[in-house]
């Protein structure tokens, strides 16, 4: 029994291993609408591919306004300090990804007070590098983010279908719940009756038995 323990043990640790640096970090997609005024967070997540390994990254973005050609520099992030880059975003941009490390896997960041002429594509550039024991491994990743500033908050057709099948769901759940109470109901009833039906027989078998008996004391006598 030992050595079979002995045999799962490093089974284990290699699904612990691997839950550890695959499920730490998921690829979300950032939302895409924003509303006039509030605040909103550009979200840009990029992974390791291997979790395991020491590694640096820097972050910067990029924004092309709707209309223009080229992409203006607004932000970087590097050694754990963020710094705006363009004047149009001064006191409105701030860090909002990953936290007290150089190891970044999340690079979103956070515009205050929302304008419309804050509509255009955003683009999220991550510069890492791997430090394995006897080399290092630059990579980088890129991401897109075309947002659209609104006046009032809309709802999206799969916001509004997620929430008819929430309610669908939970009509379905009391139904199945009434169905299972009439079931259980019907079913307690029956066994009542069957219960009651068998202690009226035993009664009278035992009354006659009683009867009989009475009746061969007397013919004895």
């Amino acid at each position: 029994m030992s050595a079979v323990r002995l045999l799962w043990v490093p089974v284990l640790l290699c699904l612990t291993h691997a839950w550890l640096c695959h499920g730490a970090c998921v690829e979300v997609d950032s939302d895409t609408e924003a509303v006039m005024g509030d605040g909103f967070k550009l979200g840009c997540i990029s992974c390791k591919m291997r979790g395991e390994v020491p590694a640096s990254a820097t972050v910067d973005w990029w924004f092309r306004a709707k209309g223009e050609s080229d992409f203006t520099h607004i932000y970087s992030y590097a050694d754990m300090e963020g710094y705006v880059m363009d004047d149009r975003f001064v006191d409105r941009l701030a860090w909002n990804g990953s936290k007290k490390t150089e190891d970044v896997q999340d690079g979103s960041i956070y515009i205050l007070n929302v304008t419309f002429n804050d509509t255009g594509t955003y683009r999220c550039f991550f510069d890492r590098t791997l430090v394995f024991p006897n080399y290092e491994f630059r990579t980088n990743a890129t991401k897109f983010i075309i947002l659209t500033v609104v006046g009032n908050a809309t709802r999206g057709m799969a916001s509004i279908l997620s929430e008819i099948m929430m309610y669908v769901s939970i009509i379905g759940l009391q139904l199945w719940l009434v169905v299972e109470m009439v079931y259980c109901y019907r079913k307690i009833a029956a066994a009542g009756e069957e219960a009651l039906r068998e202690s009226e027989a035993e009664y009278l078998a035992i009354t006659s038995e009683s009867k009989d008996n009475c009746a061969g004391v007397a013919v004895a006598e």
